[in-house]
């Protein structure tokens, strides 16, 4: 492979690596998922520091995939890691649905408005159904 060939792969790979984290900071933001966690954790001194915690998260998440690093530990470290990053996901959904009001206009387009809660609570048990069957069947 020449140079020119090289040069042309990282440039590549550089602008879709700002293009994803474009769109990852884009979405965040939309989201307004740090100032909303400042609120209701009445810490909003430390926004800052959600900020960085982030930003750290990604690029470290970034360079363990990229250096195909892996780590071993106490089966009671991974259910506590795993019990975070649901969580995660979890709010990161619960914002996307809060901010483009899926759920209102669900709920009146099926004339569920009764049985809203029955439908959160639904969908949350598909979820957690759906990750304990991908985990039981494919990683054990």
């Amino acid at each position: 492979m020449s140079v020119w060939q090289c040069a042309l792969l990282a440039g590549i790979g550089f602008a879709g690596g700002v293009a994803v984290g474009s769109g990852f900071v884009a979405f965040i933001t939309v989201l307004d998922i740090v100032p909303r966690l400042a609120q209701l954790s009445k810490t909003p001194y430390r926004i800052h520091a959600y900020e960085y915690a982030i930003v750290a998260g990604a690029v470290t998440a970034t360079w363990m995939d990229l250096r195909g690093w892996s780590f071993d530990g106490p089966i009671w470290l991974t259910a506590v890691v795993g019990l975070l990053a649901g969580c995660f996901i979890g709010l990161l959904a619960a914002a996307l649905t809060e901010v483009i009001n899926v759920l209102p206009i669900l709920a009146k387009r099926l004339a569920l408005q009764d049985a809203l809660l029955y439908l959160l609570m639904a969908m949350a048990m598909g979820k957690v159904a759906g990750s304990l069957f991908q985990w039981l069947m494919f990683h054990l």
